[in-house]
């Protein structure tokens, strides 16, 4: 990803995704992955002390729209969430959640990403797959 891109892409950051921290690390340079990190705080922290479940997913779902969207907008279309599934595989309590999207599908109604999350010593922490619906921008 070009160093403008990113720098765009993390201003462009809003809403829910500010909220919780979202910095995008790399997109759109294949179209097929994207990357991206989030500095973990007493905000993502659930009462036990580990990195709320719900997080990941947010994140998943985040950065696979943004990449879609990047890829589809030129066309007039739109991308929104159609389905998230998410499997938690070892905990995070400090340090960073890097999460990183791989394309899986690109259809015309519908894309397919799969997302691995991981911890600051590269192990597995979540994998989501994640279903896009491709739509025509409204009027």
């Amino acid at each position: 990803m070009s160093a403008t891109l990113e720098a765009e892409l993390n201003r462009a950051v809003t809403g829910f995704d500010r909220l919780y921290g979202l910095e995008f690390v790399s997109c759109g340079v294949s179209e097929e992955e994207v990357s991206a990190c989030v500095r973990i705080d007493e905000r993502h922290r659930q009462p036990m002390g580990l990195v709320h479940g719900g997080l990941y997913a947010t994140v998943a779902e985040s950065i696979a729209t943004v990449a879609t969207v990047l890829s589809v907008a030129g066309d007039g279309n739109i991308a929104v969430g159609l389905s998230n599934n998410t499997s938690f595989l070892r905990p995070i309590t400090q340090g960073t959640v890097h999460a990183s999207g791989r394309r899986r599908h690109a259809g015309r109604t519908t894309w397919v990403w799969d997302v691995e999350m991981s911890d600051d010593e590269g192990r597995l922490c979540a994998l989501t797959r994640v279903t896009m619906a491709v739509r025509p921008r409204p009027a």
